[in-house]
């Protein structure tokens, strides 16, 4: 059975007014979230969280917790995501890591006074780029950007700089789960690569191309169509709209289709 996902706008400073089709809206949109309403708490959009991120400036220096300090905190879970890049423009960048390795007092000091910015590693990125941020990695999405992005479904986010915007900043809680140095680049599936991700939390898998649905993964997944070739089980999946498919393991599509698959993966 496949489950189309309802969506949820959610307008952002950093968002754009402008966006691609299928997404036309008026508004600011920065994030589109794609959950079940019907959620009976067993399945599997319990765990993940899949959204489209546009975006036309920088978004905040930030940086998440594993589960561990966020369940100390009274939460379910924290927080791991990946970002499958769909569009960079030419001067996009992502901020992964820091350049060097700091102490914690230097990075709080950073925070405060902006240079945090300048400290983080801007890394070129471009379409068919998958980035793995583990929870504890210190980030910044730029501008110019069109993502996918899955996460543990979480919405817990510190914040360290905001470049003058008027939100609140959250460095008490960032620094005892911050790791401020460079990202671990084998966290990087550059484009072009099998972008097979596997995590802790959850796993991700490009499909490209004729075929049907590979005998080793479960049989309960998300379902991201990539473009508007793929018809499933005799519906017509369309770009732009996320998918809860259980008892999968019988679908097949005859024409070539690029879709990722995401699901959750078992933790103690």
């Amino acid at each position: 059975m496949i489950t189309q996902l309802q969506q949820f706008r959610v307008e952002k400073p950093w968002g754009r007014e402008k966006l691609p089709a299928p997404f036309n809206d008026p508004r600011k949109i920065g994030e589109i979230w794609f959950q079940n309403d019907q959620s009976d708490g067993a399945n599997i959009c319990d765990q993940l969280l899949v959204k489209y991120l546009f975006t036309s400036e920088k978004l905040s220096v930030q940086v998440h917790p594993d589960d561990k300090t966020a369940r100390a905190q009274g939460l379910e879970s924290g927080k791991t995501e990946c970002w499958y890049i769909l569009h960079a423009d030419e001067d996009a960048r992502l901020g992964l890591g820091l350049k060097s390795t700091c102490d914690t007092q230097t990075l709080r000091a950073a925070a405060l006074s902006g240079d945090i910015e300048h400290m983080l590693d801007w890394k070129t990125t471009q379409a068919g780029d998958i980035w793995f941020v583990p929870p504890g990695t210190i980030h910044a999405i730029g501008g110019g950007l069109q993502l996918i992005e899955v996460q543990q479904n979480a919405d817990i986010t510190y914040r360290l700089y905001d470049y003058g915007r008027p939100r609140e900043l959250h460095l008490d809680a960032a620094m005892p789960v911050a790791t401020p140095g460079p990202y671990n680049m084998v966290n990087h599936i550059p484009a072009g690569q099998k972008p097979v991700l596997h995590s802790t939390h959850f796993s991700l898998q490009l499909i490209d191309g004729p075929g049907q649905y590979p005998e080793n993964l479960p049989q309960d997944l998300i379902l991201i169509p990539l473009d508007d070739s793929l018809v499933m089980d005799g519906i017509k999946l369309e770009p732009g709209e996320v998918y809860y498919a259980n008892n999968v393991h019988s679908l097949q599509w005859a024409n070539p289709a690029k879709l990722l698959l995401a699901w959750p993966n078992a933790t103690d």
